[in-house]
């Protein structure tokens, strides 16, 4: 509009109309232009649609709420003028990976501490606490994670002594790489006040050496030394949270399912999200009911920070790991007769802690390894589900070790089968020596779930794994591990094919947290998180699917990682 045309315009109008309409006229003008659409063009995409096809795309186009508003293909017209273009180079594009089941303060902490989960024997598990010790004289406590004695080929677990040898005056506290088992020397024990005399709590278990503690505590038993340890500092914490989330980011997760969360992990991501510090999404469960009902109170949260924080339920747990015998079976251990792991509640209890959960409609996810634990939830849920209709979309996490009578009773109440696939590389030897090859019909058995219409999540249990969904993806498609063992696959009948393991990483991981209509698709309407990768998983021979590199990370539309520059500041 051309200002001499602005008086036939306003003609026959009184002065105040012409003053109030021309100042309107002037602000509009001068407004600066709303944000455009952002292009993504010349890539090679991939998503599932709806109805768990898998798509491909040339050209994602995202809106200014940074959710996905058109996937372009070949031929078809792009935007004139987007307000931001950005030309892919031919890479290949699928939607932000989602671990369904992640610790992520964990992952921090473990790049904070003492790490063993690289060691291969005793010997350098020695060497690298007394390094550790000798780098660090501060704080006085030295507190870690990583030890795995089957690694180690140790036939036994470890002891105070074997500590003491390299580390005798400071508290020494070690977690087993599964978090179900921890390693105290004398010192540390000295300090929780540990005596020939404890007790281990109910779900825990204190290993004996003749008729004193040998320095490892089974499960519950844990929190005897664990009490003692100096909690982390506020600040501490946020460095932890900030080292996950840069570690997450590049590796290509842009979603995780933190399974744990406890007020002191609550708060700090809070603070990163009031500072805007908070890059990738959080579906929160609480670890137990107080922390639950203290920071959610009558029901699950909304979503926080334009959509990257969400209390939605709780976790609980059944048995413990197979690795310290504590999962709970029906027959017991192949490699010790006399136990059959370490069952957490009974039938009422379990029933009553899931109750009170459902009741304000918290989503419910239970830990359960062995096939006896497994029995007894799914027991549970068949009770409960009489009593909490609608869509509870109950979740069972691990799920490894399965009766293989009892796979079809996932499917009848739709229960979540929560799994890690980089845990059958890691643990087949272990759980043939453990139970032999004949009670394993039901072990890692993905494909079974899925014939069974069983809903399946994928993730790492990061930091007991890699967080890496890459290797996740590989296993499950390969059955083997990161040496290619055994060849063609461990029980291959339960491969999977990439795209039913890429939906298990993506939309099936989404749908575990209610949040298909937000995650795990770049379809229209979903929010814009997506990855660069540098090879095309689904064309590629699935070994080489292990060795994938992200390239660029985004969240929301906007970049939040690339590989030569790290985090991308908001």
């Amino acid at each position: 509009m051309k200002n001499r045309e602005l008086p036939s315009l306003f003609a026959g109008r009184g002065r105040g109309w012409v003053r109030a309409a021309t100042a309107a006229l002037a602000a509009l003008l001068l407004a600066p232009a709303a944000s455009a659409d952002t292009l993504v063009d010349n890539v090679k995409g991939y998503t599932l649609n709806e109805r768990g096809v898998l798509v491909t795309f040339e050209a994602l186009l995202v809106g200014t709420d940074g959710r996905v508003k058109q996937l372009l293909r070949k031929g078809d017209r792009r935007p004139d003028r987007p307000d931001y273009r950005l030309d892919g180079r031919g890479r290949v594009m699928i939607p932000g990976l989602i671990d369904g089941h992640g610790h992520v303060l964990g992952l921090g902490f473990q790049a904070m501490q003492l790490d063993l989960s690289d060691t291969r024997s005793l010997e350098e598990a020695q060497v690298k606490i007394a390094a550790f010790a000798a780098a660090n004289p501060s704080p006085r406590w030295i507190v870690g994670r990583g030890w795995n004695q089957e690694r180690w080929n140790l036939g036994r677990f470890p002891t105070a002594a074997d500590i003491d040898a390299v580390v005798r005056d400071r508290p020494v506290w070690l977690e087993r790489i599964d978090g179900h088992a921890g390693w105290a020397n004398s010192a540390a024990m000295e300090a929780a006040k540990i005596t020939a005399a404890s007790k281990a709590p109910t779900g825990g278990k204190i290993e004996m050496a003749g008729k004193a503690p040998s320095g490892v505590f089974i499960d519950a038993a844990m929190e005897l030394v664990g009490k003692a340890v100096p909690p982390p500092l506020p600040r501490t914490r946020d460095e932890a949270l900030a080292k996950s989330q840069e570690i997450m980011l590049s590796q290509g997760l842009t979603s995780v399912a933190d399974m744990g969360t406890n007020v002191e992990d609550w708060s700090a991501m809070r603070r990163a999200g009031d500072a805007n510090r908070l890059r990738v999404r959080i579906l929160s469960y609480a670890m137990g009911l107080d922390p639950l009902l203290s920071i959610a109170g009558a029901g699950p949260t909304p979503w926080l920070y334009d959509g990257r924080l969400r209390m939605i339920g709780v976790k609980l747990y059944s048995d413990g790991a197979l690795g310290s015998r504590g999962a709970w079976l029906k027959a017991p251990y192949q490699d010790s007769p006399k136990e059959s792991g370490l069952g957490f509640n009974s039938d009422a209890e379990i029933r009553n802690l899931m109750s009170r959960a459902a009741m304000d409609n918290f989503q419910v996810a239970v830990h359960a390894i062995g096939d006896k634990a497994n029995e007894q939830l799914l027991g549970a849920i068949e009770e409960l589900a009489e009593t909490y209709k609608g869509d509870r979309r109950w979740r069972i996490e691990h799920a490894q070790i399965i009766d293989p009578t009892d796979i079809a009773r996932f499917g009848r109440n739709s229960i979540i089968a929560s799994m890690q696939p980089v845990h059958e590389a890691s643990d087949w030897r272990m759980a043939e020596a453990r139970m032999g090859r004949e009670r394993l019909g039901g072990a890692y058995a993905w494909a079974t779930m899925l014939q069974n219409k069983v809903p399946l999540a994928f993730g790492s249990d990061f930091p007991v794994e890699s967080p890496n969904p890459f290797h996740g993806l590989a296993v499950a498609v390969t059955r083997e591990d990161a040496e290619g063992q055994p060849p063609g696959g461990w029980m291959p009948e339960q491969k999977l094919t990439m795209e039913q393991a890429f939906a298990g990483f993506t939309t099936g991981a989404a749908f575990a947290g209610f949040a298909e209509e937000r995650l795990g698709s770049l379809q229209p309407g979903r929010l814009a998180d997506f990855l660069l990768i540098d090879r095309d998983i689904f064309t590629v021979p699935p070994r080489d699917v292990r060795d994938t590199q992200v390239l660029e990370t985004w969240v929301g539309g906007r970049k939040a990682w690339e590989r030569s520059k790290g985090a991308v500041t908001r």
